[in-house]
């Protein structure tokens, strides 16, 4: 595999290819005691689904900008990962009001209202709950999303060297994004397939999200991705280490 030449979504359908039923992300909130497991087959599904709603009901072209307002969390991964199907560019904590469209959880909704295109809203309950009153000017993602096709095909070949993601101020294309990834693993202790990196860092740096999804998914390890990891006493995190079969941490 040249790494120069991908994308992360051309990673998840390698991994697709290569091992469907192996553990890809797993999340825990330590706030509610959620804990959800994904296959890389189930992970793909939702992303196909949700670049489908992209693509499909959004309208959302290559290089449009996507205001990524979402916290470390599966469904954010998903995003991501939809992003990179479509072609469209994540900037993840974005400013709306200059993003052709916005991604929003239940915290950051006032904020998201200053994009004047398309609004999605994801309640980030337990199994991908939808809002029990859907917010005013916003879709409810787990609405919207369980009608959507299992796969996906862009309308457009997506460009690897064109811009995929924003973080922090920095832009890199898809193919950056790849190599950036895979340069970090060996530093978070990613050794290649069987890795599993637990990773208590927010989705709003390169750091948190290389070790949190791009990082795992690039060298075929998977991640178990925690929010609210502070909630946990150093006892409790050395049985999830233990239980989850941890060969690595970011924290």
């Amino acid at each position: 595999m040249n790494v120069a030449h991908r994308t992360p979504a051309a990673l998840l359908q390698a991994a697709l290819g290569a091992d469907p039923g192996r553990p890809l992300v797993t999340f825990y909130d330590d706030a509610t005691g959620e804990r959800v497991e994904l296959s890389v087959a189930t992970f793909a599904n939702w992303v196909a689904k949700t670049a489908n709603l992209l693509q499909g009901e959004l309208n959302a072209e290559p290089g449009d900008r996507v205001a990524v307002l979402l916290p470390a969390h599966w469904q954010s991964a998903v995003w991501l990962l939809a992003c990179s199907s479509v072609g469209v560019v994540a900037e993840v904590g974005g400013d709306p009001a200059g993003a052709d469209l916005v991604v929003s959880g239940p915290d950051t909704l006032d904020e998201a209202r200053a994009c004047s295109g398309e609004r999605v809203a994801l309640a980030l309950r337990p199994l991908g709950g939808r809002f029990p009153q859907p917010p005013e000017g916003f879709l409810d993602y787990a609405v919207e999303v369980p009608s959507q096709g299992d796969r996906f095909a862009p309308f457009s070949p997506v460009d690897p060297q064109e811009p995929a993601l924003v973080v922090a101020g920095a832009e890199w294309t898809g193919a950056e994004v790849v190599e950036k990834a895979a340069a970090d693993a060996p530093g978070l202790g990613l050794t290649g397939p069987g890795s599993r990196l637990l990773s208590g860092l927010p989705y709003d740096t390169w750091q948190g999200l290389s070790a949190g999804l791009l990082a795992p998914l690039a060298t075929g390890g998977s991640v178990v991705l925690c929010r609210n990891l502070d909630l946990l006493d150093e006892e409790a995190l050395a049985r999830r280490v233990e239980s989850e079969r941890i060969t690595a941490t970011a924290r």
